[in-house]
């Protein structure tokens, strides 16, 4: 909450999860919200590639991809539905703008739509908070945030994010980004 409580706005912003953390939907996650008031938020976990691709799993959608890219996993809501993240030229085409050009294709779109798109990222379901969820979770200190970059949605290797996203936050976050996936193994 913001010092006049209204809700802090998290669009835009990278969640990654902290030590408290230990759903495993979400363990070891960085998600990008595009959404966020006070009626909730919504978001996708950038970083879980699944061993299908997108041409196994949503054919219609390799025009917007290579056949070969990975169905990423973006979180427990909906996981059978497919959610577009692209890079587009016109920004205010949109469903959702999340960050500078970055945001939600439209269901809905058409062919026309997919000449205005500079890259894109398919993803199975999403992550989604109800009225307050987000706060409480911040507020266990459940997910940090960081301000997202482009490159971030795009990652070459989205399966070092949230090391390469704690690194860039600083020494202070050292512990938790060298912490072993189960600490009791240690």
């Amino acid at each position: 909450m913001g010092d006049d409580g209204a809700v802090e706005n998290l669009r835009g912003h990278l969640l990654i999860a902290g030590p408290n953390l230990w759903d495993p939907n979400f363990r070891r996650t960085v998600l990008l919200v595009g959404h966020h008031d006070d009626e909730g938020a919504v978001g996708v976990v950038l970083n879980r590639a699944s061993d299908v691709t997108v041409a196994e799993a949503a054919p219609p959608l390799v025009s917007l991809v290579p056949a070969d890219d990975p169905l990423y996993l973006g979180g427990p809501v909906q996981p059978q539905a497919a959610v577009v993240m692209a890079d587009f030229e016109d920004p205010s085409v949109a469903d959702i703008l999340a960050l500078d050009t970055i945001g939600f294709l439209p269901s809905e779109a058409g062919p026309e739509l997919e000449e205005g798109i500079r890259r894109a990222r398919v993803f199975a379901g999403y992550a989604g908070w109800g009225p307050g969820q987000l706060e409480a979770e911040m507020e266990e200190e459940s997910w940090i945030a960081e301000p997202a970059r482009p490159d971030d949605v795009f990652a070459d290797d989205p399966s070092r994010l949230w090391e390469d996203v704690l690194r860039r936050k600083g020494s202070a976050f050292d512990l938790l980004r060298l912490m072993p996936v189960d600490p009791s193994a240690n």
